[in-house]
């Protein structure tokens, strides 16, 4: 009996998912296809509106754009839409759970899915600690509202000195050093018991956070709009001249610190995406996908601009490069909005704590489904017989989460989120470009406008917003692909469910979460 011949590694190593497999298991999906074109947009724009808008934009403007932050958003936004086009293609083509990891593998194979898998784990398990921190600014600027005060040293990154309003905190005198951001840590640590017990969240209640989320920007543009335009002609005098601050080196200010903003706002946008993962509930997915991406990049441009014009307004904008931006805004609004800053704070929390939430669970699942393909030890797939949920998995997503959120600066984690979101949507927009070439006979629901050149232009523009970040995080980055790298060949290669032509499992019920919300 004749041998197997044995496969080479490049051979191994660009092994694909079969596109029939991938689409059998859409038509054979049990999920209900109940999803229009508006329930779609609100979706992207209640996973989109988060963490970005609440925590990001101070630090873009005060340490990069100044005023013209604004611009940084239509620049983060367009490139947004690039990659979002391909996003459309890719879900109507193959509209099944699992975005961009599962077009990786069918696509461009095993080892850019790899690849793409340690791209998520920045995008997500990053991103929780970075809406951790947020989270943590929002709550101590409340509790001081109410005369609680926790000690300045456990409220901020190992090593820093603390800062209010563009200058550092004196207490005796003396700056004060941060050494642990302890509730960032805090709410890190019992999200991740509350995900390990199982947390089951109705539409309902997803849509009432939606809404509290929503309504606290409204009343943040509704009220500061007011003031705003109550004394513009001041304000623009005092905060807006010039609206793009003279360059005083890289990144900063001038057109170049807009550009360096763009990758940190970028940070805003994160969640778009989640979209395509609805693409086996949607009715239908050739028209209502690419309506709901591009339709919620749309509105969360138009609202973010606003939040940003009024806050930059109001204030310095040297004195945003805070966690909390919206709260050092609305404490400006006067005595008399005392009560209505008291309420967007709590909604904010609110809002932040569901993000946070979300986030780890995407990144528990996404460890799930890399384990379950066996690029992963099975140990990340193991579901706890009385919980059902991955409960390992889910107390080191926990761990790495709460531990990044403790000690390392807001900014930092922030860059390396959006380092990894842009290296994984040039991935998407360069899988559009290989599936027209390799499969042009497939069924394609929505075609990306002006192949080629809108992909290519995703994937130039997501390079280009990369070299903007600070040569430290692009070397972390560089670390943290090469480890990557050389644990793939080390386990993932060895041990792949595709190397060894093993079918998966099937998957354990793990329970129900809130809706399409997440990408693995």
């Amino acid at each position: 009996m004749a041998s197997t011949p044995r496969k080479g590694v490049m051979e191994r190593m660009f092994a694909r998912k079969s596109i029939a497999q991938v689409q059998r298991e859409s038509e054979t999906s049990e999920l209900k296809r109940s999803l229009g074109k508006w329930n779609l947009l609100l979706l992207g724009v209640g996973c989109i509106i988060g963490a970005g808008i609440f925590v990001r934009t101070g630090s873009a403007a005060a340490l990069h754009a100044g005023p013209a932050v604004l611009l940084s958003f239509v620049v983060a936004g367009i490139v947004c839409a690039f990659a979002g086009l391909c996003y459309a293609e890719l879900s109507s083509t193959l509209p099944v759970s699992g975005s961009a990891y599962t077009y990786s593998y069918t696509t461009l194979g095993e080892f850019v899915a790899w690849i793409m898998g340690a791209l998520l784990l920045l995008e997500y398990g990053l991103a929780a600690s970075v809406v951790a921190v947020g989270w943590s600014g929002y709550v101590v600027s409340l509790l001081a509202d109410f005369g609680l005060v926790i000690p300045p040293q456990f409220t901020g990154p190992a090593g820093y000195t603390l800062m209010k309003d563009g200058a550092p905190v004196l207490i005796d005198g003396q700056t004060v050093t941060t050494l642990f951001n302890l509730p960032a840590f805090l709410i890190c640590m019992v999200l991740a018991l509350l995900l390990v017990v199982g947390v089951s969240e109705s539409a309902k209640v997803n849509n009432a956070i939606v809404a509290i989320k929503v309504s606290v920007l409204a009343a943040f543009i509704l009220v500061g709009g007011a003031i705003v335009l109550s004394n513009l002609p001041t304000l623009m005098a005092e905060n807006w001249v010039p609206f793009i601050p003279e360059n005083t080196g890289p990144g900063e200010f001038g057109i170049d610190g807009i550009m360096r903003a763009a990758s940190i706002v970028f940070f805003a946008y994160i969640g778009f995406e989640a979209v395509s993962t609805a693409g086996q509930e949607a009715k239908d997915p050739a028209k209502d996908m690419p309506f709901g991406i591009i339709g919620s990049l749309v509105v969360c441009t138009v609202i973010y601009m606003l939040v940003a014009a009024i806050m930059t307004l109001l204030v310095d904008y040297r004195t945003l490069n805070v966690p909390d931006p919206v709260a050092v805004v609305v404490d400006n609004f006067g005595a008399q909005w005392g009560w209505l800053a008291k309420i967007i704070k709590v909604g904010a929390i609110i809002g932040l704590t569901s993000v946070v939430l979300v986030l780890m669970y995407a990144q528990t699942r996404i460890f799930y489904t890399m384990a379950r393909d066996g690029l992963l030890p099975k140990v990340f797939s193991n579901v706890h017989p009385r919980f059902h949920t991955p409960a390992l998995n889910t107390v080191v997503v926990g761990l790495v989460t709460a531990v990044a959120a403790g000690f390392f600066d807001i900014n930092v984690l922030g860059d390396m989120t959006s380092v990894g979101t842009l290296a994984a949507f040039a991935i998407v927009c360069l899988s559009v470009i290989y599936l027209r070439r390799a499969a042009p006979e497939l069924p394609r629901g929505f075609k990306v406008p002006l192949y080629p050149v809108l992909p290519v232009l995703g994937i130039l523009s997501c390079v280009y917003l990369i070299t903007t970040v600070p040569l430290n995080v692009l070397m972390f980055f560089a670390y943290f692909m090469v480890g990557a790298v050389a644990l793939y060949f080390v386990y993932g290669l060895r041990n792949s469910n595709l190397q060894h032509g093993e079918p998966q499992d099937d998957a354990p019920d793990m329970g129900e979460f809130p809706g399409p919300v997440i990408e693995d």
